[in-house]
């Protein structure tokens, strides 16, 4: 488990909200690849996996690694960002 208190990048999220940011980020079927376990591979859904995970302390902490690697990937970017790619304008 992790250590509570508001200097953990964890305080405040749920398993549930860590699960379906993950599943919208990067797929069932990727994550699946990446935490090799049957809930993220077979009929997944977030109430299955999140049955799993809560009665499973090391899948839990595969997943709460996962989602804070993954963190600064799921952040919206700015709207002035330079390094988002530009639509062409119509002429």
């Amino acid at each position: 488990m992790h250590a509570a208190g508001p200097k953990n990048p964890l305080h405040g999220i749920t398993l549930q909200m860590m699960v379906t940011q993950l599943v919208e980020h990067y797929g069932w079927e990727m994550l699946g690849r990446m935490i090799p376990i049957n809930c993220f591979n077979w009929q997944p859904s977030i109430k299955s996996s999140l049955v799993f995970l809560r009665r499973t302390p090391w899948a839990r902490e595969k997943v709460e690694a996962l989602y804070l690697d993954s963190l600064p990937d799921m952040q919206p970017k700015p709207e002035g960002d330079e390094s988002s790619p530009v639509a062409p304008q119509p002429e």
